[in-house]
């Protein structure tokens, strides 16, 4: 048996598979405590037998962003303890003088230096001082840290010096987090970065791991994953010592599920899909180009994250997110969130107005099957907490409202042109796949702005994520720096360092209960024009490296940089940056289940009709079904609004493929 949860800002999402069917529940999550919200999940899900239990979490982004750190101590090499500070002394508003950086993760006063040296080339040019290192943590310990980050210049070429310091660290009672580790790759600032985020946030994982594996264990969960950010899960252990690998657990969860939906409902294997995921406090998007998207370039909280990750984008838009006016008068919605706690107004505790609300003043709730009819949502409520914004803009309560829907969508639309139009793709030429609880309600119209002709609302739309989760694969991902000009090209050495990277990814993979039959690896590589201070990252053959997968791999980067920046340099020396190994231990997932066949009327699933509109019930649609809009489809955890001018069909699936009619 197999249990997915997703834990997001406003509901706590459960997918449970007992081999042969789905069953789905969805509970308020619990911020102060989101393993409650889990167990409340599995308690009222009511599992008959033992599961796998795969884990989808916020907690190290909610760390991060709510700054609830574990104390954490840096160690790095005299001289560059302020690296945290220089950074790349870029703005993330060029011509605003007054911007603000965020506060170093880690205090002066508690970043320490130690006197050696590593050269440029991986050799020793001064030997690491140990009586220093011992004073050090003797300080540490005094400071009462939590946990120590040392990141050594060039440590990533000769690791035995942060190896030395990391013992002397355990020898003093403290836990450590190593950059040759984390992050075993070159430019200072970032694997500072990335190794100080993994420290500070570790603690706070391990805390909660802990704790829901043995509330867990309690329920009759007999194996518990984290989701990572790059697409794949993995053990309680690992993530407590890496949660770096875990801050897009959520929406990396979410963009798996979406993959596997567009891989079943239009039969391929490589869909073109955008993602759209609009929860209660965030929207997430990624363009799925045949396959999940991964970057190693993200930032999170302002702080640069170098480890992979899907390369999704997030606005904070969202059914919770709160509408207000600023000091101009104009209306802005968002980022701010309702949340769980207080919650949008109509659901009788929270005054101020959310994008749920206008939703339920348009028509486009309907009170008596929100939440499957679990939940009473209140119109008075909604619409005493618009009267303010409908006093100060001067109009009636229906246009303030609808002006609300417009502003949220044009933000999530301007999520979407960033993965799309502004990286040289069409969305036109992609299917918007809308997922989330809030989804549905804005999909149709979002890609009619965007000229999207095609949309895809998958099955259970609400808990997408969940069963996200459940797709996944066991996958972790390893890296080296080795910094190589195809001039003085030396074959030997990248097939020994990626024969090195693949013996370490075998033997965690082992531990988390693989034979070597069932492990599959790949590599990759970043390369770029000798010159160029950013890389491209590109796929190699399978088999021993040798010139002719050298050859292969710099014909796909020239391709490659044609395509992202439209032109290529054939002529140029390309350098070979970092290389990679991912690994893979494949795990059973669940399988979709046919919906029963019906003819094209959808008759059967009419509920009523409110003015023009027909209100449906989606659970019993049948596979066939066609219809026009506007149309409301309510079901237990999503509404989905069809307007007019769009046809819909259902496939054998459940899925529903929206398509705007030409004469709209």
């Amino acid at each position: 048996m197999l249990i997915g949860i997703d834990t997001g800002g406003t509901f706590t999402d459960l997918v449970l598979f007992d081999g042969q069917h789905v069953r789905t529940c969805k509970v308020p999550s619990t911020p102060e405590d989101f393993s409650r919200g889990v167990l409340d999940a599995i308690q009222e899900a009511q599992p008959s037998d033992s599961f796998t239990l795969v884990h989808a979490s916020t907690v190290a982004t909610n760390a991060l962003l709510e700054r609830k750190l574990a104390r954490a101590a840096l160690i790095t090499t005299h001289g560059f303890r302020d690296v945290l500070e220089i950074g790349r002394q870029t703005r993330p508003e060029l011509y605003n003088l007054a911007t603000t950086r965020p506060p170093p993760l880690i205090p002066r006063s508690l970043r320490k230096q130690v006197r050696e040296r590593v050269s440029a080339t991986g050799d020793i040019l001064q030997p690491l001082n140990e009586a220093e290192v011992e004073k050090v943590m003797a300080t540490l310990a005094k400071q009462r840290v939590d946990i120590v980050a040392v990141c050594l210049l060039f440590s990533f070429l000769h690791p035995a010096h942060e190896k030395q310091i990391a013992a002397a660290a355990r020898r003093h009672g403290l836990k450590v987090t190593r950059s040759s580790e984390v992050l075993p790759e070159f430019r200072e600032f970032e694997r500072t970065s990335t190794t100080v985020v993994n420290a500070c946030v570790s603690p706070v994982m391990q805390t909660y791991v802990k704790r829901l594996a043995r509330n867990a264990k309690q329920t009759g969960a007999r194996q518990l994953r984290i989701v990572q950010s790059n697409g794949g899960s993995l053990s309680v252990h690992a993530a407590g010592e890496a949660a770096v690998h875990t801050l897009l657990s959520g929406p990396a969860a979410g963009v798996a599920g979406a993959l596997a939906v567009a891989r079943t409902a239009l039969q391929t294997e490589s869909p073109q899909v955008i993602s759209f995921d609009m929860g209660g406090t965030s929207t997430d998007v990624a363009l799925l180009n045949g396959d999940v998207p991964i970057t190693t370039e993200a930032d999170v909280a302002g702080w640069p994250v170098r480890v992979p990750m899907m390369d999704i984008h997030t606005v904070g838009a969202g059914g919770g997110s709160i509408a207000t006016l600023d000091a101009g008068g104009a209306l802005q919605v968002g980022p701010e969130s309702a949340g769980a706690d207080p919650g949008p107004a109509c659901y009788g505790v929270g005054t101020r107005p959310t994008v749920t609300d206008a939703n339920l003043v348009l028509g486009r709730i309907v009170p008596d099957h929100f939440l499957g009819g679990r939940k009473r949502v209140d119109r008075e409520a909604a619409a005493e907490a618009l009267a303010p914004l409908v006093q100060r803009m001067n109009m009636d309560i229906e246009s303030a409202a609808a002006a609300v829907i417009r502003i949220v969508n044009a933000n999530m639309e301007r999520a979407i042109r960033v993965i799309s139009v502004e990286r040289g793709h069409d969305p036109r030429d992609f299917t918007l796949l809308s997922y989330g609880g809030a989804g549905g309600l804005h999909v149709c119209e979002l890609a009619r702005s965007l000229r999207i002709t095609r949309v895809l609302i998958p099955r259970h739309p609400g808990v997408l994520s969940a069963w996200g989760a459940l797709a996944m694969d066991v996958t972790k991902d390893y890296s080296r720096t080795v910094l190589q000009v195809d001039a003085r090209p030396n074959d030997r050495r990248i097939e020994r360092a990626f024969q090195q990277l693949e013996t370490q990814a075998r033997r965690e993979l082992r531990k988390e209960g693989f034979p070597d039959a069932k492990i599959m690896l790949s590599r990759s590589v970043d390369l770029r024009y000798a010159g160029q201070s950013y890389e491209l990252p590109v796929s190699l053959p399978a088999g021993r490296f040798d010139a002719t997968h050298r050859r292969a791999g710099e014909a796909a980067f020239h391709a490659a940089h044609e395509r992202r920046f439209g032109h290529a340099e054939p002529d140029l020396p390309v350098e070979w940056v970092t290389l990679r190994v991912r690994a893979t231990g494949p795990v059973a997932k669940p399988q979709q289940e046919p919906i029963q066949k019906g003819g094209r009327s959808a008759q059967g699933a009419r509920l009523s009709k409110q003015g023009d509109v027909d209100v449906m019930d989606r659970e019993r649609l049948c596979a066939g079904n066609e219809w026009q809009g506007p149309v409301l489809l309510v079901e237990d955890f999503a509404t989905t609004w069809i307007p007019g001018g769009w046809q819909v069909r259902v496939d054998k699936w459940g899925h529903l493929h929206c398509t705007e009619m030409q004469s709209a």
